[in-house]
């Protein structure tokens, strides 16, 4: 990544790239970078994959899908989300994800202001093989449920 005075430029297969509960989550800009303003990151996830129901006390979160397709659920809706769907939910509101598809997923997560991305630095794993990340272990999981709270996070159970 370059930062200098004219923003940040990151280029294909730059960022630090972590798992996070099987999904892939690439660094492409820090809170750190942005004034605190937002943080973007990519997410990979593999066939079958996704997040719990959960709730954002502190941020909105914004998600665009580059390739795909991948099961979001709003509160109540529930939306099927192709390459070129572009989705925001407001802090406060349920969410989760799943990819439904066949083939892998890949998205950008927009998170406003900044500071999630601390959470995934902080329960993420170094990961050797982006594209086959491990199953999260239950030890994984403990650590994710422990630390949700200390970002604002409430992970609901899930719901099937």
């Amino acid at each position: 990544m370059t930062l200098n005075q004219q923003g940040i430029v990151m280029m294909p297969q730059e960022g630090d790239v972590l798992t996070v509960a099987g999904d892939t989550v690439t660094f492409k800009a820090l809170g750190q970078n942005t004034q605190g303003q937002y943080a973007l990151i990519e997410i990979a996830c593999n066939p079958f994959v996704g997040t719990p129901p959960h709730i954002h006390s502190r941020e909105d979160e914004a998600f665009y899908i580059l390739e795909g397709e991948v099961e979001f659920c709003l509160d109540d809706q529930t939306i099927l989300a192709t390459p070129g769907t572009f989705l925001h939910s407001p802090r406060g509101q349920k969410h989760s994800f799943k990819n439904t598809g066949t083939t892998r997923s890949r998205m950008l997560c927009w998170v406003t202001p900044a500071g999630l991305e601390m959470f995934f630095a902080e329960v993420g794993r170094p990961v050797a093989d982006p594209l086959n990340p491990p199953v999260p272990d239950q030890a994984a999981i403990d650590k994710l449920l422990a630390t949700a709270p200390k970002y604002g996070l409430t992970i609901l159970p899930s719901e099937a």
